[in-house]
C-alpha cells in the first residue's frame, strides 16, 4: 500500500498488522548466547503467528491471523482466555500452520484470582492440528506435538503446584490429569505464577531438537530477567504445526489473561530461511484491496470535511497529514498530562499552605490578647495582694508572660517559614520559567520548609513541658476556671502538627 509520508503521529490509528511488523529483533536468550556467536541461529519475527496490543482486536471482534473459541474474550490490549468463573474453557489458535522447523515463542500472561489457590491452569501448545476444545486445560486430548502446562491446582496432593510441566504426545496418549501429568512429564519445575505484581513472561525455544523453557517470576519489569525452568533433549516435533494457548477453570477459578504472544523463526547458521509464499491468495488479495479502498474513501471524505470546517488551515492543500495532525491535537499527550498533574498538585499545596498561614495568624492574635489580659490583671492585683503571697503570684505571672512572649516569637518564625514555602510554590507555578529540574527543586524546598515547621513546633512543645512538676496556673478572680498554659500550648501544637500531617498526606 502506498500511504503518504507523514509524521510519527499519523501511525497511531493504523492496524495491528503494522504494529507487529514494527517489532525489531530482540537479543538472543542467555542460554543461546553462551554457545558463541558463530552457533547462534538466525532469528526472524513472524507476525502471522503473533499478537500484541494495543489495538489488538479488529472492528469485527477478531484477532488478525488467530481464531478464538470457547469462553475466550479478545480485547484491545489482551485476550482473556477464561474468566474467574467455574467450569470455563477457552483457547486461541493460529489460523495457518507454521512453515519453519525451529522456532522461539515469547509469551506474556497474567493469572489472577481472589483465592489462596486457583484452578485449573493455562497451556501453550505446538501441535500438528488445532485442539480447539477438550479436557486438557481447555484443549483437545491426544495431540501430536508438545504442551507446556502452567498447572495451578494440586490434583495429586503432592504439594508440587503451581508448577510448569512439559508433556509431549504422539497423538495416542490420554493426559493423566489426576496425577498432574507427572507420569508423562518430560521435564518440569515448580514456579508460582499466580497474582504477581508484574505479568509473567515465558520463553520457549525449540532448536536442533532441544526444547528449552525459561520463565520470568513476575517480580520485576525487566523483560530479559529469565530463570531456567526445563529442558528436553532429542525431542522430535512435527515440522509444521499450529501455535495455541488454552486455559480452563474447575471448582476454583482464576482470570487467565494473555497480553502478548510473539513467535520467531530460528534458522541454523549457513542455511537459507524458507521462502514465504510468493503469491497472496486471490481471495485475500481482494479482501485487502477492498479494505484499502474503503479506508482511502473515508480518509478523503474526512479531509474534505476538515477543509470545509477549517478554511484557515488550507495553506497546504496537498498535504495529506493535515487531518491526522489536527485530530491528534484533540488528544492529550503523556508529557502534557504529567505537567498538568504537577501544576494541579502545586495549586492544592498552595491553597493548603495559605489556609495554614491564616490559622497561624489567628493563633498569634489570640496569644497577644491573652498576654494583654494577663498584663492588665497583674496591674490590677499589684496593690491588692500583700506580703509574701503577692511576691509568689507576681513571679508566677511573670513566668507566664515570658512563656507567652516566647510562644509569640516561635509562631512568628513558623509564619515566616510558611511564607517562604508559599513564595516558592508561587514561583513554581509559572510554566515558562521552570522546567523539570526547577519543579523538582521547588518540591524539595517545600518539603524542607515543612520539616522546619515541624521541628519548630516540636521545639515549642518541649520548651513548654514541665521539668519536675506541673506549674499551677495562678488564680485570677475574673476567670471562673483556669486552663494550664502548658496544656493549652500542647493542644495548639498537637493540633498544628495534625494539620500539617494532613496537608502532607493530601
Amino acid at each position: 500500500w502506498a500511504l503518504p509520508r507523514c509524521s510519527a503521529k499519523m501511525a497511531a490509528p493504523l492496524t495491528p498488522l503494522v504494529l507487529l511488523l514494527a517489532l525489531g529483533r530482540p537479543a538472543l536468550s542467555g542460554a543461546q548466547a553462551t554457545e558463541g556467536a558463530a552457533a547462534a541461529p538466525h532469528r526472524r519475527f513472524e507476525y502471522k503467528y503473533s499478537f500484541k496490543g494495543p489495538h489488538l482486536v479488529q472492528a469485527d471482534g477478531t484477532v488478525p491471523f488467530w481464531v478464538h473459541t470457547g469462553n475466550a474474550i479478545p480485547s484491545a490490549d489482551q485476550i482473556r482466555i477464561t474468566t474467574s468463573l467455574k467450569s470455563q474453557k477457552g483457547s486461541v489458535w493460529t489460523k495457518n500452520k507454521s512453515i519453519f522447523e525451529y522456532w522461539e515463542v515469547e509469551a506474556t500472561f497474567r493469572v489472577t484470582g481472589r483465592g489462596r489457590i486457583g484452578a485449573d491452569g493455562l497451556a501453550i501448545w505446538f501441535t500438528e492440528e488445532q485442539g480447539l476444545e477438550g479436557p486438557v486445560f481447555g484443549a483437545a486430548d491426544k495431540w501430536n506435538g508438545v504442551g507446556i502446562f502452567f498447572d495451578s491446582f494440586d490434583n495429586d496432593g503432592k504439594k508440587n503446584n503451581p508448577g510448569v510441566i512439559v508433556v509431549g504426545n504422539n497423538g495416542k496418549l490420554l493426559y493423566d490429569h489426576q496425577n498432574d501429568g507427572s507420569t508423562q512429564a518430560l521435564a518440569s519445575c515448580q514456579r508460582d505464577f499466580r497474582n504477581k505484581p508484574y505479568p509473567v513472561r515465558v520463553k520457549i525455544t525449540y532448536y536442533q531438537k532441544t526444547l528449552t523453557v525459561l520463565i520470568n517470576n513476575g517480580f520485576t519489569p525487566d523483560k530479559e530477567d529469565y530463570e531456567f525452568c526445563a529442558k528436553v533433549e532429542d525431542m522430535v516435533l512435527p515440522s509444521q504445526g499450529y501455535f495455541g494457548i488454552s486455559a480452563a477453570t474447575g471448582g476454583l477459578a482464576d482470570d487467565h489473561d494473555v497480553l502478548s504472544f510473539l513467535t520467531f523463526q530460528l534458522t541454523e547458521p549457513g542455511k537459507e530461511a524458507p521462502t514465504l509464499d510468493a503469491e497472496i491468495p486471490q481471495k485475500d488479495k481482494e479482501k485487502y484491496q477492498e479494505e484499502f479502498e474503503h479506508f482511502q474513501q473515508e480518509l478523503d471524505k474526512k479531509k474534505e470535511e476538515f477543509q470545509r470546517e477549517h478554511p484557515d488551515v488550507q495553506g497546504q492543500p496537498g498535504n495529506p497529514c493535515v487531518f491526522f495532525l489536527a485530530a491528534d491535537d484533540a488528544f492529550e499527550t503523556v508529557s502534557d498530562r504529567e505537567l498538568r498533574q504537577i501544576f494541579e498538585g502545586q495549586n492544592r499545596i498552595h491553597l493548603e499552605i495559605k489556609q495554614l498561614n491564616r490559622q497561624l495568624d489567628m493563633i498569634l492574635d489570640e496569644q497577644r490578647k491573652y498576654v494583654s489580659a494577663v498584663t492588665e490583671e497583674i496591674a490590677k492585683r499589684g496593690a491588692g495582694i500583700p506580703g509574701q503571697q503577692g511576691q509568689v503570684s507576681q513571679q508566677e505571672i511573670e513566668t507566664v508572660v515570658k512563656t507567652q512572649e516566647e510562644v509569640i516569637r516561635q509562631v512568628k518564625e513558623i509564619r515566616n517559614s510558611v511564607t517562604e514555602a508559599l513564595r516558592s510554590i508561587s514561583g513554581a507555578q509559572h510554566p515558562g520559567s521552570a522546567g523539570v529540574y526547577e519543579t523538582t527543586q521547588h518540591f524539595n524546598d517545600i518539603k524542607e520548609h515543612l520539616h522546619v515547621l515541624k521541628r519548630d513546633i516540636e521545639h515549642l512543645v518541649q520548651r513548654n513541658m514541665p521539668s519536675s512538676e506541673k506549674q499551677k496556673c495562678p488564680e485570677l478572680p475574673p476567670f471562673p476556671s483556669c486552663l494550664s498554659t502548658v496544656h493549652f500550648f500542647i493542644f495548639v501544637a498537637v493540633q498544628t502538627v495534625l494539620f500539617i500531617g494532613y496537608v502532607m498526606y493530601r
